[in-house]
């Protein structure tokens, strides 16, 4: 699920092309779902409701024995924020009448304090967080913990944990100084807090461009190299593992 505005998650999946033809014919996205209204169309249609099943797209991964669907993000969905009273627990109660068709949902969301994070809060059992080995990037990881001490002591009914903080863009470009300063901080951070900190980095690659051109995943993108795609395949063994699913599932 897609629950960032800017909707990065939606292009990389369906590319942008077909990103494009799927907002141009006026598609329900998530934003119809929450606001549970579909505006009125060409032709004389008439508005109505919208549910999560008219807006899931089925079948859009990339590998012929898994099933991969998508419930895709547009720009508008941040009016949210303008009207966020009693929505919080909005997108919990959508979930819970289609996760049992579902090994695992994931909820990409930006990670400013907003309620479409207390949204994805309510929703999830687990939170995963990339971090830039950068020095504001890390900067943001107490803040990250101040928010979900409130949540946790507001919502005590409500079991959320970290399953793990995922050094990412690890660039071949960033000072070895710089990085692996940023990195013994983000080390420290998740000491401090008790935090699992994923054993594998995910290196920058300049295939991902390529792959996210392509509508490719990285590893059938041409000159990929094994490193980050092996990485890949670690770190998804090792995420399964860390929210409780058998690591040889797909």
């Amino acid at each position: 699920m897609d629950l960032d505005p800017q909707s990065n998650l939606s292009h990389s999946i369906m590319g942008s092309s077909g990103y494009l033809d799927h907002i141009n014919a006026h598609r329900p996205t998530i934003e119809q779902i929450l606001q549970e209204y579909s505006p009125p169309g060409s032709g004389g249609v008439a508005p109505g409701t919208v549910a999560a099943e008219d807006v899931i797209l089925t079948n859009v991964g990339y590998g012929r024995t898994t099933r991969l669907d998508l419930i895709p993000s547009r720009l508008e969905l941040s009016r949210i924020l303008m009207d966020p009273r009693g929505r919080k627990r909005q997108l919990a109660r959508i979930l819970s009448g289609i996760s049992d068709r579902y090994d695992l949902i994931i909820i990409d969301c930006a990670p400013t304090e907003s309620v479409l994070t207390q949204m994805a809060y309510f929703a999830s059992r687990f939170v995963v967080v990339p971090v830039k080995p950068e020095f504001l990037a890390t900067v943001g990881l107490p803040l990250l913990d101040k928010s979900l001490t409130s949540f946790g002591s507001t919502h005590s009914d409500h079991k959320l944990e970290i399953a793990g903080l995922l050094v990412n863009d690890q660039s071949e470009y960033t000072s070895n100084q710089e990085k692996e300063a940023s990195v013994a901080n983000i080390l420290a951070e998740a000491k401090k807090r008790s935090w699992n900190l994923f054993t594998y980095r995910m290196p920058y690659s300049r295939s991902f461009a390529r792959a996210l051109r392509s509508n490719l995943p990285i590893a059938r993108t041409r000159y990929a190299r094994r490193a980050p795609v092996k990485r890949f395949l670690e770190f998804k063994d090792e995420f399964l593992r860390a929210v409780g699913l058998d690591g040889e599932k797909e």
